[in-house]
C-alpha cells in the first residue's frame, strides 16, 4: 500500500459566526482527507471567538512549522459597539451585567478618541480569554466566578477609525498588533464616552498580509471538488512574504538541512540593514527550505526548516 500524499500550505478561510475555530479546522482537515491524501497535521494562526467572523488562516503540513509567523503578525478587524450596556465576556455572547446612560456624543469627539488611542500603549487581557494561569484558561476561573489579577500588555493600535452608526452604536475599524483584545477596545471606547458598551459584531479583515478577500467561506469550499479544494492552497512560505530572501547554492542547502552553519558575509550587503541578526527565507533554486538566522558577522544558522 502507497504512502498518502501529506497536505501541505495555506487555506485561508471566511469562517462564519457561532462556529469555533477548532470546529472550522477539523471541517476543512475532514474536507482535505481521501484515501490518498493525509491532512492530519494542521493548526491555524490565532483563534477566532466563535461570535467573530472573517479571515482564518489555516495550515496544513509543512505550513505548520510557520504558523507562528501568522499569531505575531499585525491583523486588521471591523467590528460594532454597543453603548450603553455591559456584559461579562465584553460580546453579545456574554451575559448582560450592567447598564449605563450613554451621553450625546459627536463624530467630532470619536475622531479625537480614534487619535488618542492610536499607537503604543499597553492593555488588560480579558477574563474571558484563553490565557492560562497555573495550566488553567481564565475563561475557566472567569465561569466560576473567580477573577484574576492580569498584568497589562503592551500592544500597539497601527489605526483606528470610529464611526457614529446612531446614538447607540459605533462602528470600529483597527489595525492592531498581536495579542490586542478589540472586545477590551469596545469596551475603552465606551468608558472614554462617559458609559459602558460591549461588542455585538466582530470581524477580522486582515492577518500577515493577508485579505478578507482572498478568503473562501467553508459552505463554498465543501462544494468544490477535491481538485479545486487543493487548488485554493496557497505555498507554505506565504506568510512569510515580510522576510527578505537569501538564496544559496545546492551544496549549502545540503549542508543546511545537515544542521550546518554556513558563512554567506558575501551575501550580507544584499539583506536590509540590521543590527545584530536577521531572519530571512531560505531559497535553493527557487525552491523554499526554509528559516535562517544570519548574524552580523555572516553566520547563517538554520532555524526551520521544510522536510
Amino acid at each position: 500500500m502507497s504512502a498518502k500524499t501529506v497536505i501541505s500550505g495555506i487555506l485561508l478561510l471566511d469562517k462564519s459566526q457561532g462556529i469555533s475555530s477548532h470546529s472550522a479546522l477539523a471541517k476543512a482537515k475532514f474536507l482535505f482527507k481521501s484515501d490518498s491524501q493525509d491532512s492530519k497535521k494542521a493548526g491555524h494562526t490565532g483563534t477566532l471567538d466563535p461570535m467573530a467572523t472573517g479571515l482564518l488562516p489555516l495550515v496544513f503540513g509543512e505550513a505548520t512549522k510557520f504558523a507562528q509567523y501568522g499569531l505575531d503578525a499585525d491583523k486588521g478587524y471591523t467590528a460594532t459597539i454597543r453603548l450603553g450596556v455591559a456584559t461579562d465576556s465584553g460580546d453579545a455572547d456574554g451575559q448582560v451585567i450592567d447598564t449605563a446612560f450613554v451621553p450625546n456624543f459627536s463624530q467630532a469627539e470619536l475622531d479625537q478618541i480614534a487619535a488618542a488611542m492610536t499607537g503604543a500603549q499597553s492593555q488588560i487581557p480579558p477574563m474571558y480569554s484563553a490565557l492560562k494561569k497555573d495550566g488553567k484558561k481564565l475563561y475557566e476561573y472567569a465561569r466560576d466566578g473567580i477573577e484574576i489579577e492580569r498584568a497589562p500588555r503592551a500592544i500597539t493600535i497601527h489605526h483606528l477609525s470610529l464611526t457614529k452608526l446612531d446614538d447607540e452604536h459605533i462602528r470600529l475599524s483597527v489595525i492592531c498588533s498581536k495579542g490586542t483584545y478589540v472586545r477590551v477596545l469596545g469596551e475603552d471606547i465606551a468608558k472614554r464616552l462617559g458609559t459602558l458598551g460591549h461588542l455585538t459584531s466582530l470581524r477580522r479583515t486582515l492577518t500577515g498580509g493577508f485579505g478578507i478577500d482572498d478568503a473562501i467561506s467553508m459552505d463554498a469550499f465543501e462544494a468544490l471538488p477535491m481538485a479545486e479544494r487543493l487548488g485554493r492552497l496557497l505555498p507554505i512560505d506565504a506568510m512569510l512574504m515580510h522576510l527578505p530572501i537569501l538564496a544559496v547554492n545546492d551544496d549549502e542547502a545540503a549542508r543546511l538541512k545537515l544542521g550546518q552553519r554556513l558563512n554567506v558575509k558575501d551575501r550580507v550587503n544584499t539583506l536590509p540593514s540590521f543590527t545584530e541578526t536577521c531572519l530571512v527565507r531560505l531559497y535553493a533554486d527557487g525552491e523554499f527550505l526554509g528559516l535562517g538566522e544570519v548574524a552580523n558577522t555572516g553566520r547563517l544558522q538554520p532555524k526551520k526548516l521544510v522536510a
